[in-house]
């Protein structure tokens, strides 16, 4: 059957940088070991919806139209991967405000700031370049993958969007047309209207409340 935008799918995939063939995304736990990827994730398949960004623009657009249970390779353009580099998004930082929180910045080194992930590219005497490009950005991707199946039933739908959006949850009962979530904790009301409009549009659903337990 063949793959359309707004199928929720089942999908195995590695991703590899196409100049250098190194694995920086897998579900599969062997890929993943015999890459010195970190051994704690959780690798299985992944439940998605097609053409909801949930994979990268051109992984998205390549699965369209696709059979599930065959294989596929997927080359992928940067700029429908993860963009450009920009110089923008070179960043001068005082070596003050890395004092202030107690870093030593050296080339190299990972680190968040406002929110933003950035990777220290040069020091200088008090000043120091971040770099907050995507580590990826400016490189062709290539995905292997497999669409196992689609997924039709709408509380394995509802339960899958809510693991995408990482939503801690004790249960996800469908009923009907209607969905009733009790979420671990108290969620913003903002968030909850937020997430309850998704899932009520993904799964077709008429109402879908979600509240803590």
């Amino acid at each position: 059957m063949s793959i359309k935008k707004g199928d929720f799918i089942e999908i195995d995939y590695t991703g590899t940088v196409k100049d250098t063939g190194k694995v920086f995304d897998t579900t599969d736990e062997k890929t993943a070991k015999e890459n010195g990827m970190d051994e704690k994730a959780n690798y299985k398949p992944v439940v998605l919806v097609v053409g909801e960004g949930h994979l990268i623009k051109g992984l998205d657009h390549f699965v369209e139209g696709k059979e599930t249970g065959q294989d596929y390779t997927a080359e992928i353009k940067a700029e429908d991967a993860f963009g450009k580099k920009s110089a923008k998004l070179l960043k001068l930082i005082p070596m003050k405000t890395f004092r202030d929180q107690k870093i030593q910045p050296f080339p190299g080194l990972d680190i968040n700031v406002d929110g933003m992930f950035g990777i220290v590219r040069s020091v200088s005497g008090g000043r120091v370049i971040v770099d907050f490009n995507h580590p990826l950005a400016s490189h062709d991707l290539e995905y292997r993958f497999k669409v196992n199946r689609l997924v039709t039933d709408k509380k394995e739908q509802v339960e899958a969007l809510l693991k995408l959006f990482d939503i801690k949850f004790k249960e996800a009962k469908v009923e009907e047309e209607k969905a009733n979530i009790a979420a671990e904790t108290n969620l913003p009301k903002e968030l909850t209207d937020k997430l309850e409009e998704d899932i009520k549009r993904l799964v077709a659903l008429k109402e879908v409340v979600i509240k803590k337990q």
